[in-house]
Order: C-alpha cells, then structure tokens, then sequence
C-alpha cells in the first residue's frame, strides 16, 4: 500500500493568512497538540465512544508543536516507524494501544517498545475507536457511502449523541444487485489482503437493503434482524456466531458477507484525514496530513480449495 497525502495545509490553502471569518491563529502561528484535540473533538467526541472502550490521548505534550499528522488502522511498531521516519509529530490511529489495564511499559514487550519509541521520537499518540465508529462520517457511514447505500441510519443509537449517531449502519441500494454482484462489489471498494472476502447465502438471490457494520460486528445481529436487511457486511465473523445467525435467518436472510477487520477500516482514513483536514485549515492551522502505507491486517496468504 502507498502513502495517501491529503491536500490540506491550512493558510497555504487561502493566501497565507486565516480563512476569512475564522478565529484561528495567524499567519506563522504554531498548531500545538492541543490545538489538534480540540478539533478532533470537534469530529469525534469523545462521548460517542462506547463505556468499555479507551480512546483518548496515549501519549504526547499538549504544548509540543504539530505540522505533520498521520492516519493509521493500528498503532503497530512498523505503523510507529513509518510515523516516525516521516516526521509526524502526531499519529492518529483507530484502534487503541493499551485497551486493557498494564501495570509495565518496559520495552521488553512490544507495547512497552511502542510507548518507547513514540516519546523518544517526540511523536504523539491518539486514538479515535469507537467515537470515529460512531460519529457521523464515521467507519460504517463511509463503508456505507463507498458500497452506494441510500438513507444510511445507524443500526444502534448512540447512548450520547444524535439520532444520526451510533454504530453500524442500514440503507438501501439503488436497485437489487445478486448475492454474487454484490459480494464482488464490497470487494473491489476494499483494499487488497490476503483474507479477501467470504460470502454466506445464496449466489443469485436478491438484496438490496443493506447493513454493514466496519470492524467485528457480530454483537449486532439482532438489530440486523431488526433492520430487514438482506444483507450484513462486517468483518471477524466467529463460526458459532454466524452459523447461529444462518440458523435463525429467514429465507436465507439476512445473507453475511465476512471481510478484513483492517480493511473494512481503513476506508475510513482518508476521509477521516480529509475531515481533520477541513476543520484545521477553517481555523487557521497549517498541518501536513498523510494515511499510513503500512497493511497491518495481521495475515499474509491463503490456501483455498481448488
């Protein structure tokens, strides 16, 4: 995978001063850290995200300058080097470095060498989980605008957000396509791993309403059910949570479609960074913005029959 830059410098966008009606810095102002939390907020608050979850800042300065941020999947130590050897002063990546409880971050584990080398290296890290699931514009909203759903509402409500808020999504396509155009279409809009993608349902039947939840969905099939959907894309797919949904679909419905948990989210990062980008560039702020190159889906080929 390549490096996706986005075209978001701030003032250089606008003459080389804050855009009009802004109340940003001005011209050869520093963007700090701060100034980046602040408008990540902005997009994905952190109220959105669910009550298990961490995300947050993991690690940095809030006074410490940024001109230079990237988007990443996960924070691995391959992910961190990229960041690193770039010059980014912040890596934003969607899934958490320390989810769980720790009680050591020596760098004789590989976490502990992750926080290593993130402050030796003066790059901060921040994580937008859950509340980048659940906002608007969010992983599922834009797997749902990439597939062509129409009238997309989330299919679990945000206990702290608008009605438009919360995880997955559910819309209509434009017409019914077959189970096997459809599969392929849900493949083609996904980068490239070795998983590809695994398809439970009839090859010709019809769908044409559509839920897709980005990342391990398999908590969610009761509101799939719910929903009417006839098809469910999302990633991670258990045998005992999918064999149990077969068993209980109606008509074969809802069929499953099973992809990357990596791919199905890295989707969202250029449009995430293109975002971040908008709000930092109304303000005022001039920041290098880059998606990580790094394929951090965990697995590297597959054996199929035939």
């Amino acid at each position: 995978m390549e490096p996706v830059d986005t075209d978001v410098t701030g003032p250089d966008n606008h003459d080389g001063g804050t855009p009009p009606g802004a109340s940003g810095p001005g011209p050869g102002a520093v963007t700090t850290l701060a100034d980046l939390l602040l408008a990540v907020e902005e997009l994905w608050p952190e109220s959105l995200a669910e009550n298990w979850d961490e995300v947050g800042l993991v690690a940095g300065r809030p006074g410490a300058p940024v001109s230079k941020v990237m988007f990443a999947v996960d924070p691995t130590l391959e992910v961190i080097e990229e960041a690193v050897s770039w010059g980014a002063e912040l890596l934003i990546t969607h899934h958490p470095l320390l989810l769980k409880g720790v009680t050591s971050v020596a760098a004789t584990s590989a976490k502990g060498r992750a926080v290593h080398r993130l402050i030796e290296s003066g790059t901060a890290l921040l994580t937008v989980h859950t509340n980048g699931d659940s906002a608007v514009g969010g992983v599922s909203d834009v797997l749902a605008d990439a597939l062509g759903l129409q009238d997309a509402v989330p299919l679990t409500a945000a206990a702290h957000g608008l009605p438009e808020e919360g995880i997955g999504r559910v819309g209509d396509l434009a017409e019914a396509v077959s189970l096997g155009d459809f599969a392929a279409r849900v493949f083609g809009i996904l980068p490239a791993v070795a998983g590809g993608v695994r398809v439970s349902g009839d090859k010709d039947g019809l769908v044409r309403r559509v839920a897709v939840c980005g990342g391990a969905g398999d908590s969610l099939f009761d509101e799939v059910r719910a929903s009417h959907a006839d098809v469910y894309v999302t990633a991670d797919l258990r045998h005992h949570p999918a064999s149990e949904a077969r068993e209980a679909a109606v008509n074969g419905r809802p069929y499953l479609v099973d992809v990357s948990h990596f791919a199905s989210e890295w989707l969202w990062l250029p449009a995430a960074a293109a975002a971040l980008g908008n709000v930092l560039s109304d303000q005022g702020h001039e920041v290098q913005l880059r998606v990580s190159g790094t394929n951090s889906d965990p697995w590297d080929f597959i054996l199929t029959p035939g």
